[in-house]
């Protein structure tokens, strides 16, 4: 799925990788975590290798998998609790996520009593709440419609740049990559190799997801990125 794949992650880093559909995007986030093993190379994170399970890793999936018997304080402990980690600490961070989020009114309520939103906002902060260092995001909104996943990844972009995590993104989505990344990788069709790496920067008082959509900037990094993927096209003789 994957070939000659090489590149660094930065401390409060966000990177969004991008690419043709079966390129391997979301093979490359279970080999950071630790879930597959790779054949060749070496995969490290402080010097030392990921594990399954391991601890300094967040893992954000496509649907938030909230477990309907439990209420949303309940669902956001799950991870506390399988890792025996309910500190007084880690129980005043929930509390506190959940008053700056927004959900704290909602902490008795069931999943299906909440809106696609507020459940991944709950997912998110269930990830949170373990600490983890890095957050790997496999296209965590593509479950939402189109309004609600623009109001959502503002919220959850300015979340996790307030939390100060690094982070990597898959999606599909061009506009998303940029709205969110400080870099943003395209990967080439199967077998994914690095097609080119590609910087975002926008002005400081506009870098969160929305604002940076209605920069001029934008246009630019959206061409740029449009171009990269339609190289691979008229390779392929689509």
């Amino acid at each position: 799925a994957l070939s000659n794949i090489s590149f660094d992650l930065m401390p409060g880093e966000f990177l969004a990788v991008v690419g043709p559909s079966g390129c391997g995007k979301s093979t490359l986030l279970n080999l950071i975590c630790g879930m597959l093993p790779a054949e060749e190379g070496t995969i490290l994170m402080n010097g030392i290798p990921p594990s399954p399970g391991d601890p300094r890793i967040g893992y954000m999936l496509q649907k938030d998998h909230l477990l309907e018997w439990r209420n949303i304080y309940r669902n956001v402990l799950l991870g506390l609790e399988i890792r025996r980690e309910k500190t007084p600490e880690k129980l005043a961070y929930i509390e506190e996520m959940l008053d700056t989020y927004g959900l704290d009114k909602f902490r008795t309520a069931r999943p299906s009593q909440l809106s696609g939103g507020m459940r991944q906002r709950a997912a998110l902060i269930r990830t949170l709440a373990l600490k983890p260092e890095l957050l790997l995001l496999d296209e965590p909104f593509s479950a939402l419609d189109y309004q609600t996943r623009l109001n959502v990844g503002d919220d959850i972009g300015q979340i996790i740049r307030q939390e100060g995590k690094s982070a990597v993104l898959v999606t599909h989505d061009l506009s998303e990559a940029i709205s969110f990344a400080d870099r943003i990788i395209v990967l080439t069709p199967r077998p994914g190799r690095i097609r080119a790496v590609l910087s975002v920067s926008f002005p400081d008082d506009m870098n969160t997801p929305l604002k940076r959509r209605n920069c001029p900037e934008f246009s630019h990094y959206f061409d740029l990125l449009w171009k990269e993927l339609k190289t691979d096209d008229q390779t392929a003789g689509i």
